[in-house]
């Protein structure tokens, strides 16, 4: 089942991303608070990502290392946004003039993009290599401009 996805009416196609972008890079500082499940609070920062469009398709790389892929990441689409979430976690463990030390460790990362109008979800690919993960959404074409149609005056 093949979906594609609209802007919103309204949307300034240009001016809207790079706006989006800059408030992006704005917040991607600050860790944002976000609810977690179980009843507690969690972390989450943004992804930083590197977007670019390249052979007709638009490409979002992401540094995601030390994460499962297929355990740790999600790549999501929905009303036109592209929603990238990955946890990263650890352990280490030190023993030093007799004591021990053991630290457990759990991070989790988002970032929601806009995508063009038009885009067919089911197109999009990602794939995940040395610790890149790289998500490829072909661009649609653009519509044709539409032919100017005479109105017609009436008088009286």
């Amino acid at each position: 089942m093949s979906s594609t996805i609209t802007r919103r009416a309204g949307a300034l196609p240009g001016a809207l991303t790079e706006m989006e972008r800059m408030v992006d890079d704005w917040f991607r500082a600050f860790p944002v608070r976000r609810p977690v499940y179980a009843g507690r609070l969690r972390e989450e920062a943004a992804i930083r990502v590197d977007e670019f469009v390249e052979d007709g398709a638009l490409v979002v790389r992401a540094e995601l290392p030390g994460v499962d892929p297929a355990a740790d990441v999600s790549v999501t689409v929905a009303d036109g946004l592209l929603t990238v979430r990955a946890e990263r976690g650890g352990e280490e463990e030190r023993s030093e003039d007799g004591y021990r030390r053991r630290e457990l460790w759990r991070g989790a990362m988002s970032r929601v993009l806009q995508l063009p109008e038009g885009v067919v979800a089911d197109d999009i690919a990602a794939s995940y290599t040395d610790g890149i993960l790289e998500i490829r959404v072909p661009m649609p074409e653009p519509p044709a401009p539409a032919e100017a149609t005479m109105i017609p005056i009436s008088t009286g």
